[in-house]
């Protein structure tokens, strides 16, 4: 093989290097810059009628995981200070025995929230399809998001581009070993490229069905 041909060889692997890394980063760095101004504590996060609490696991006894009750306890938190009026708790519930928003309500009954107070969407079963559905199902123009702050940024750029005006407040009540804050980076990482090819590419209907609009207006 010639000289020439290695060096095409070369120059062609390290583009397509190159080009999978910029594929890789550039969406997170996107939707980071993005949350930016659109990222708040408790305290300082502007008041709405709602708050949408994203799905994140269940354990072997199919309850809400810690990273999961993280979520449920901030979301109690803006609640009670008045924050919002409703919480909307989306996640999976594809199976009878994996049922996300059920461990979730279950979870926020424990610490004293109202059953009027939340609404389940159960259909939920990623970031897009709980933005999706906020909007298309629920009827929301704005809420809060709640969620950890290494998932949020993705939640904010959805749900704005899916019709939900949003703000978000990172769920920091716990304390995770480093290994797993990597491993959720690293999955964040991917999902945050297949969130772009979801709203750009391949735009992806979710499991709809009738409107249940959680306030009726005028």
């Amino acid at each position: 093989m010639s000289k020439q041909v290695l060096k095409f060889i070369r120059n062609l692997v390290l583009a397509l290097v190159a080009l999978g890394l910029l594929v890789l980063i550039v969406p997170r760095v996107v939707t980071t810059v993005y949350a930016w101004t659109r990222s708040y504590t408790l305290d300082t996060v502007p008041a709405e009628r709602v708050a949408i609490v994203f799905g994140a696991g269940l354990d072997r006894q199919g309850q809400a995981t810690s990273i999961l009750r993280d979520r449920v306890e901030t979301a109690t938190k803006l609640y009670f200070s008045g924050k919002v009026q409703k919480l909307l708790m989306s996640g999976d519930n594809r199976t009878m025995n994996y049922n996300e928003p059920e461990a979730m309500r279950q979870y926020a009954l424990s610490l004293g929230v109202p059953d009027s107070a939340m609404v389940l969407d159960y259909a939920g079963r990623s970031t897009y399809d709980t933005c999706y559905r906020a909007h298309a199902i629920f009827g929301l123009d704005s809420a809060v998001l709640v969620t950890q702050q290494f998932h949020l940024p993705r939640a904010l750029f959805l749900c704005n581009a899916l019709g939900v005006r949003a703000s978000g407040v990172a769920a920091d009540n716990y304390f995770y070993p480093l290994r797993w804050t990597v491993i959720w980076n690293i999955r964040e990482q991917l999902a945050t490229v297949g969130a772009f090819l979801d709203l750009y590419v391949i735009k992806p209907t979710p499991v709809l069905g009738k409107p249940e609009p959680i306030f009726i207006t005028d």
